[in-house]
């Protein structure tokens, strides 16, 4: 079997929060490792599982990894992007979800693995494609998106206070020859940076690398497209858990989700509030569901992480 290390994070809380039904259709966004959906599997006995991911290496890992829950009919893997969920589940045959569970953000192989070019702490070709098919790469973005995109995606995406001078100092750098490997980006953003301010905050590339990875797999447009549908989907009772790793994800899927639940605005003394006034989901929790103390200290990926989960009852 392939190499795949992954420490699946949130593991049996996002899991124990979908409350499986063993006959119950279920998906999973973000196969990865397949962490999520081995466990979400060992729940069911007529159910199924559709698990997807747009990383090759991932559904080629998990043949093996999965193969007997598979072999039993209780998993099918769809190599695709989960903003693509009602497509490829009407393919199907599948109109309606029991659940679905998102592990959102990179997952630890395609962080590890230096030559994919999504880190700071590997010299590669700039690359960051979740989907090694798709033409757009982080090289092409860092060459020939225009001065204002840069800026745009590095403030929204990377929430960067230098994004105006890491913009400028790219631009400068690209004219005098292409900015073509990870570790010529990270000095070209050092150089931006005012030397006070590398001090502190971590790595000084770590914010660019996250907006450039963001902008180059659509990942928030992804995730709004996926839950939107995954929404839609779900059935009375069904539930969905969503883990998060940053601010930005985190925000997009609160909102989305209070949008959901929130009662519309009602005239005030209303003693009863009608039913068809009525929201038809709920929030599990007010507050994301957080990991562990001991989860935190064993993986240290785990210290962003919040879990939402969603259910709908009408």
């Amino acid at each position: 079997m392939a190499e795949f290390n992954h420490i699946t994070v949130l593991l049996n809380e996002a899991i124990d929060y979908l409350a499986v039904k063993e006959d119950g259709i279920y998906a999973d966004g973000t196969l990865g490792g397949g962490g999520h959906s081995k466990l979400l599997a060992s729940h069911l006995t007529t159910g199924k599982l559709y698990a997807f991911d747009q990383d090759i290496r991932a559904i080629e890992y998990n043949q093996e990894n999965l193969a007997q829950q598979i072999a039993q009919g209780r998993v099918e893997l769809v190599q695709a992007n989960f903003r693509d969920l009602n497509e490829a589940l009407a393919e199907r045959g599948v109109t309606g979800l029991d659940g679905m569970v998102y592990d959102l953000g990179v997952s630890s192989p395609q962080f590890d693995d230096g030559q994919r070019g999504f880190s700071y702490n590997y010299d590669a070709v700039l690359d960051m494609r979740m989907n090694q098919d798709q033409a757009l790469s982080a090289h092409e973005v860092v060459n020939d998106w225009s001065f204002n995109d840069l800026m745009r995606i590095l403030s929204r995406y990377g929430e960067e206070k230098f994004a105006k001078q890491i913009a400028r100092a790219i631009e400068r750098e690209r004219a005098i020859k292409p900015i073509d490997t990870t570790f010529e980006l990270v000095e070209v953003i050092k150089s931006a940076i005012p030397m006070g301010a590398r001090r502190t905050g971590g790595h000084p590339a770590k914010k660019s690398f996250q907006a450039i990875r963001i902008a180059v797999n659509d990942e928030l447009g992804a995730v709004e497209d996926s839950l939107t549908q995954a929404l839609d989907m779900l059935k009375v009772g069904g539930r969905i858990s969503v883990i998060t790793f940053h601010s930005l994800e985190d925000r997009l899927v609160k909102t989305m989700f209070k949008e959901r639940t929130s009662l519309p605005e009602l005239p005030a003394g209303l003693p009863i509030i009608p039913e068809e006034m009525q929201q038809d989901y709920r929030a599990i929790s007010r507050k994301p569901i957080l990991p562990s103390a001991d989860e935190m200290d064993n993986n240290h990926r785990a210290h962003s992480a919040k879990l939402r989960v969603i259910e709908r009852i009408k």
